[in-house]
């Protein structure tokens, strides 16, 4: 399994709009862009794909930009999983053969747990979280 980098750069996004939430002022682009260390044409697609799911909405004008449609609190990992790839496992390939159907079975049971703990992660959790810092001993 793999995070795309499309999800992993809506899900910092999406946290920095968290950190955001309470001031209630919309975060501009380029901001974002700056922040994040997300290219700009790409975060505007996310951004797009974001505000089509109902996750965040989008202000015009001077004082324009994104904010989250939603508290932090109400907002899971799994809920932005689903606005940017559809889920977190999305099995592909054709599932015949002697071993198919079972490992389609394993594939979605992995998937089912996968999903059951990504939406314990809110975003108020994750944009709260301390770097760890790992040394070698």
């Amino acid at each position: 399994m793999k995070i795309t980098i499309k999800l992993d750069y809506a899900c910092r996004i999406l946290c920095e709009l968290a950190r955001e939430y309470r001031s209630g002022k919309p975060v501009r682009l380029d901001r974002l862009s700056k922040i994040e260390q997300v290219p700009a044409n790409f975060l505007a697609q996310i951004l797009g794909e974001l505000r089509t799911s109902r996750l965040v909405e989008s202000k015009r004008g001077i004082n324009g930009g994104f904010l989250l449609t939603r508290s932090p609190e109400q907002i899971t990992l799994l809920d932005i999983a689903v606005a940017i790839e559809g889920g977190l496992l999305d099995l592909s390939g054709n599932h015949k053969g002697k071993s198919g159907k079972k490992l389609k079975e394993v594939w979605q049971e992995i998937g089912k747990f996968a999903s059951i703990k990504a939406a314990e992660y809110t975003l108020d959790t994750i944009a709260d979280m301390k770097e760890i810092v790992m040394y070698d001993i």
